[in-house]
């Protein structure tokens, strides 16, 4: 499964949207928007909340090449920091508490289901996948402004 994930709010805080990309090539390459909104969020916390989401729509265990313009969220994963953090009990290196906690936890068990790994996109330079959740995350916030607040989801 390929996933492409982003986040934003606008301000920070303020609205935020998330919205994924799934693709299944081994069933001819079909593909899934899913998309959501948030009225008072953070950039960080919508970034994690399409990554939820989505994982959270894989109905078995896979194999996933998820991809995020977020280093925090793959920096996460790749350098350790989430280990870390839930080996201190949930506190950074500062001794401060790790900000989004709830989310966090609720990420690491869908990564424990799934064989995830997880790679960085520039965002907003060219790359077609990133775009389209770019522009779900953008959807998102219109539809919540337009009074349809909720999450939806698109098949290809």
């Amino acid at each position: 499964m390929i996933i492409y994930t982003d986040g934003g709010a606008s301000p920070n805080p303020g609205l935020g949207g998330w919205g994924a990309l799934l693709v299944s090539p081994g069933h001819g390459g079909a593909e899934r928007e899913l998309y959501g909104a948030e009225p008072d969020t953070t950039n960080n916390r919508m970034e994690l909340t399409a990554a939820i989401r989505a994982l959270g729509a894989l109905r078995y265990p896979c194999r996933v090449e998820l991809h995020t313009d977020s280093t925090y969220l793959r920096n996460a994963f790749e350098k350790g920091w989430l280990e870390k953090w839930r080996k201190n009990g949930w506190q950074t290196s500062g001794k401060q508490p790790v900000q989004n906690r709830d989310l966090w936890e609720e990420l690491w068990e869908l990564s424990r289901t799934h064989d995830v790994r997880w790679h960085w996109v520039k965002g907003h330079a060219g790359d077609e996948r990133n775009n389209r959740c770019d522009a779900l995350v953008q959807r998102a916030k219109d539809e919540y402004l337009a009074g349809a607040r909720g999450a939806g989801e698109l098949s290809a």
